[in-house]
């Protein structure tokens, strides 16, 4: 086994460096293309529903072969299979940006998300399994704190590019940066995998997930689009595939989801909160940018730095965030932090023409961070403690895995749900109609995330004291 890295040496800033980059790219790509969908759906003729699969099928790939991402770097190893999602991610941003309908670019977007669910969960595996226990804590709080960063930096320069070149720029920014990040991979990230795991292959695991999300997601996009008898048979599909998937993974010999991990209160109350959370945050996310655009009257530019204070809250406090949890415990904050989200949603209700954004953006979206800092560093944190070492790649994965698929299943179901269809992300009154009853879902399941966490936690011992080791004799 490689040995493991301290947190201040250059290997360890490179392996931080490496993974936050990898990672931020991904999730760049789930969030910057929000800011250019009104000029992607005018410049391709795209409709709402078309739109909604441009960053669905993103989501779609990425939710389904996010566990098998997980489980091959387990097995083959993780540095390895990191690398290749890279690099497969890099030439699939190439691919979208020479898109010339939405079709093509939804595709493009489905075979970008296999790259992404191959280098995702290795990301947080790779910190989890090259750095020594006792950083281990503050290398994920750094690297929730610059993920999250990357994340909200997203709309802004997105906004930039989209106002100052082209909208297909903001895949093609994704080569150079993953040259950086295979070359980093290269010199400083050691090769580590679960030197316990048979190399035996859940193959039907695999497809039943992505068969059910898939047919799922269809049926909650094209509810209004197409005969009703495709909808119900794809939510039967579905839904049958999902709960083929749980039985398979019961009995199957190589699972991709152990589910004896599930035994643990911790792990479970977690997912199922990040299930409603990250749901919740896409939706919103999704929904804010287009109406700051659509109703507010705000370049791309300009909807992209009004969700700076996301960036800023999260740079300066995440790390601070890990840290308090490792000392008192997860509950409180998993608990809290979604409250605190639910009201910063409801404060950017009100959000549409003539809005100022000191007095009518800024507080909703500085009360939203401050929730979202509370509740990412303890939430990863807590997932991952619950798992055996051998098994990070697997648990990131699975908690990523559900992250996404919440995404997935919000963004897809919520706009036919509040109303808004067809061209109307082009029409103010049609569009802020709609918003304002999202952004009221999203509160209620931030909301509902926050009880899971405060009544299923109860009774979780916090972290016992850390007793300082003796001083050396002289």
């Amino acid at each position: 086994m490689a040995e493991l890295l301290a947190a201040a040496s250059p290997r360890g800033r490179g392996v931080l460096t490496a993974t936050v980059l990898g990672s931020g790219m991904a999730m760049l790509d789930g969030t910057v293309v929000n800011v250019a969908l009104r000029r992607i759906g005018t410049t391709l003729g795209a409709s709402v529903a078309e739109l909604q699969w441009v960053v669905n099928a993103y989501m779609l790939s990425l939710a389904s072969l996010i566990l098998v991402g997980g489980a091959l770097g387990d097995r083959f190893g993780r540095r390895r299979v990191y690398m290749v999602g890279v690099t497969w991610f890099a030439a699939a941003s190439v691919l979208c940006g020479l898109a010339r309908t939405p079709e093509q670019l939804i595709a493009a977007r489905l075979v970008q998300g296999v790259g992404a669910a191959l280098l995702t969960p290795g990301s947080l595996a790779l910190i989890q399994a090259s750095f020594r226990p006792q950083d281990r804590a503050a290398m994920i709080g750094r690297w929730a704190g610059l993920g999250g960063v990357a994340a909200a930096v997203g709309p802004v320069l997105g906004g930039w590019i989209v106002d100052n070149a082209s909208w297909r720029w903001i895949f093609w920014i994704n080569v150079p940066v993953a040259v950086v990040v295979l070359v980093l991979c290269r010199r400083c990230v050691p090769e580590s995998c679960d030197e316990q795991v048979d190399r035996g292959f859940d193959v039907p695991g695999a497809v039943l997930g992505a068969v059910g999300l898939g047919a799922l997601t269809y049926a909650l996009i094209e509810a209004q689009e197409v005969a009703a008898g495709y909808v119900v048979t794809a939510a039967a599909v579905g839904t049958a595939s999902l709960c083929l998937f749980v039985l398979r993974e019961r009995r199957a010999p190589h699972p991709l989801v152990p589910l004896h991990l599930f035994r643990s209160r911790v792990f479970s109350i977690a997912n199922a909160m990040t299930l409603l959370v990250y749901g919740a945050l896409a939706a919103m996310l999704f929904f804010l940018v287009l109406q700051l655009q659509v109703s507010a009257g705000y370049t791309p530019l300009q909807a992209g730095f009004a969700t700076v204070p996301l960036t800023v809250v999260m740079l300066l406090l995440s790390s601070r965030s890990g840290a308090l949890a490792g000392r008192i415990g997860p509950r409180l904050q998993l608990s809290a932090g979604p409250v605190i989200c639910a009201a910063g949603a409801l404060l950017l209700r009100d959000v549409g023409a003539g809005t100022s954004y000191l007095t009518g953006v800024l507080p909703g979206l500085l009360v939203f961070s401050l929730g979202l800092v509370a509740l990412v560093a303890p939430l990863t944190a807590s997932v991952l403690a619950t798992a055996p070492d051998r098994l990070a790649g697997t648990a990131s994965g699975i908690n990523n895995a559900v992250a996404r698929t919440g995404s997935l299943l919000s963004v897809a179901a919520l706009p036919a749900a509040v109303g808004i269809t067809g061209a109307d992300y082009r029409s103010a009154e049609a569009f802020t109609a709609g918003y304002t009853e999202a952004l009221l879902v999203c509160a209620l399941l931030l909301a509902a995330g926050g009880v899971v966490s405060l009544v299923g936690l109860r009774g979780v011992p916090r972290p016992a004291p850390r007793v300082p080791a003796p001083a050396p004799s002289r």
